[in-house]
């Protein structure tokens, strides 16, 4: 992800559990997520989406509301 800038990381018993990166092209922002499952002994992250948006407002309240979410979840987020 060339210009892809890490937005916040989330750890769970300080496994990481999940990383959030945006990137911004062609007047789009889009936000790429890294998810390794708790319950699993997988190295290999599972990636979901890309979460594409029209602007920074938008990313940005997609990411707020994920990180309320993990935060709820037991995560402590960096």
């Amino acid at each position: 992800m060339i210009g892809a800038q890490r937005l916040s990381t989330a750890r769970k018993d300080g496994r990481q559990v999940v990383t959030l990166r945006r990137e911004e092209s062609e007047g789009r922002v889009t936000v790429h997520c890294e998810v390794y499952p708790v319950n699993s002994l997988r190295v290999e992250p599972i990636r979901p989406g890309p979460y594409v948006f029209h602007s920074g407002e938008e990313a940005k309240a997609f990411v707020d509301e994920a990180t309320r979410a993990l935060e709820y979840l037991g995560c402590a987020i960096s």
